[in-house]
């Protein structure tokens, strides 16, 4: 018989009875892997292939001495979308109280210097916050100056043309600058809103088609706007004393808050095609009049003289960005879904 310390025989080491513990903490190693197969048939979770500009601030981390920076980012850009109405009302101001006490040469030095801050205002808010565009403003940036330049002095212009001018300067009208300006804060709070909205349907979307059908009643967005640009175009006509708000500042208003909403959410193209057909159309009213002046071009102008006595010498800018609104209106509601659907393609 073999004895137990027989070194021909191994020696086995005694298994324990219970398998060990495991430390807390750490978990159960997988017995099984998925096949490939049963990977596939597992249902579709949220779309959650968004870009920067979709995802839900509240997925940051939060600072560590308790501060949320999100709430501290949403005051920043509050802060600095009331900057430009602010520098506005300020040049208002100033030239209101100085007036008749300072010279034309004097005052004009005041307006300069409060549209510089203005613009420098308007481009710090541009570059934070939900009216912020991932590419800048590009073409877009001067074909918006050319129709605010048009809001304040195409009237004007028009009006002089049309009656066989221009003959020296013409006057403008700063109050669509002012409550455009002013605008500017009501228009980052409707963006923000837009955005919130479109993260709540995002959670609930598995593909991208539902995620545009979802966000389409969002563009109700747009009514918000209106609805606070209405009377702040109203309040500024009134301060400044204009001959009443005009459909063309109104126009230029919500062509500007669609234009810029797209380019928020990476779609920029729509927009600055949008502001480069209403600078197209505006420029044409004066040319198409100074150009019936030739001889045989008369019926050249018939367009703008039909125009012009339907709905005044605001009927032309009226008309471009009015059209120009619509067409984005038309063209934003399935515009985020085929932004999404660049980034979360079908498999």
């Amino acid at each position: 018989m073999t004895r137990p310390d027989d070194p021909a025989i191994p020696a086995v080491p005694d298994r324990p009875a219970t398998a060990p513990e495991r430390p807390a903490g750490i978990a159960p190693r997988a017995t099984a892997r998925r096949s490939p197969a049963t990977a596939r048939r597992v249902p579709a979770g949220p779309v959650t292939a968004l870009p920067p500009h979709h995802r839900d601030p509240r997925e940051r981390a939060v600072d560590p001495s308790g501060v949320d920076p999100d709430t501290a980012a949403r005051a920043a850009w509050t802060l600095l979308a009331l900057l430009p109405g602010a520098a506005c009302l300020a040049t208002a101001g100033a030239l209101r109280i100085t007036e008749g006490v300072l010279g034309d040469g004097a005052r004009a030095l005041v307006t300069v210097v409060g549209a510089l801050l203005a613009c420098l205002a308007l481009r710090a808010c541009l570059a934070h916050g939900p009216l912020r565009a991932p590419g800048g403003t590009g073409r877009a940036g001067l074909y918006a100056c050319w129709l605010l330049s048009y809001a304040v002095y195409g009237e004007g212009l028009l009006d002089q043309v049309m009656t066989g001018g221009p003959d020296g300067w013409w006057g403008g009208d700063p109050a669509p600058l002012l409550g455009l300006a002013v605008a500017v804060a009501p228009a980052a709070g409707c963006a923000h809103i837009f955005t919130l909205r479109a993260h709540r349907e995002r959670a609930g979307s598995r593909t991208p088609e539902e995620f545009g059908a979802g966000v389409r009643p969002l563009l109700l967005a747009a009514a918000l706007f209106l609805g606070a640009l209405l009377p702040l175009l109203h309040l500024a006509d009134r301060a400044l004393g204009g001959g009443g708000t005009g459909f063309a500042a109104v126009a230029l208003g919500l062509l500007f808050f669609l234009a810029r909403l797209l380019a928020a959410h990476g779609l920029p193209e729509p927009g600055a095609v949008a502001l480069a057909a209403a600078c197209a159309v505006e420029a044409a009213a004066p040319a198409l009049a100074l150009s019936a002046r030739l001889p045989g071009l008369e019926p050249v102008a018939q367009p703008v003289n039909a125009l012009v006595s339907v709905g005044g010498t605001g009927a032309a800018g009226a008309l471009a960005c009015g059209t120009a609104a619509l067409g984005l209106l038309l063209y934003a509601p399935p515009a985020p879904s085929r932004a999404l659907a660049r980034t979360h393609p079908r498999t």
